[in-house]
């Protein structure tokens, strides 16, 4: 039996197989402003990319703050009179800050300063501070807003990809909030 073909056999698979490392999401060089629920790059130049084990240690030493930055749906416009709108419950790591509405590849002056004002709380106004972004999994939000961490200055930024999806997924412990409160403009 000759061993040429088993060559070009291994040689072909190499091939394939490098090919299809490639086929991952590339970060992209600014936000993402749209297909927020797609799949999301593996790295996030600056920051830390965490697994859902790296993730709770830092949950379980207390020594990171947490952000979760999921949209908060909105009360829906026009609805009858005397309807009653109750906000979905938002089941998340127990002692996160949820800051909605600013993963958005573009957001408004009201809510940039709005993430500004959260991340001085969480941080306690330490830019040295771990801050650790989720959303869902694949979700492009909680990347953007780790990346606009990062540009204004906070230093220990990690990105937990998974979200609260692989926090359920290893059955920790999740807890109902509610959003950060906006100042009132």
């Amino acid at each position: 039996m000759s061993r040429r073909p088993l060559r070009v056999g291994v040689a072909a698979v190499l091939l394939i197989a490098a090919a299809h490392a490639d086929d991952g999401v590339r970060e992209p060089s600014d936000y993402r402003t749209e297909n927020y629920r797609a799949p999301v790059p593996a790295t996030l130049a600056g920051a830390r990319v965490l697994s859902t084990e790296q993730a709770e240690a830092i949950w379980r030493a207390k020594s990171g703050a947490f952000i979760d930055v999921l949209p908060r749906a909105p009360k829906p416009k026009n609805l009858p009179a005397g309807t009653v709108w109750r906000d979905q419950p938002r089941q998340d790591i127990p002692g996160s800050t949820w800051l909605p509405d600013t993963g958005y590849g573009v957001i408004a002056p009201a809510t940039e300063a709005y993430l500004k004002r959260g991340l001085e709380l969480a941080s306690g106004d330490d830019r040295a501070r771990l801050l650790v972004f989720y959303c869902l999994a694949n979700c492009w939000m909680s990347w953007n807003a780790a990346k606009r961490a990062l540009s204004y200055g906070y230093a220990n930024v990690a990105w937990y990809p998974e979200g609260t999806d692989g926090w359920a997924a290893a059955d920790l412990p999740l807890a109902e909030v509610q959003p950060e409160p906006r100042s009132e403009e």
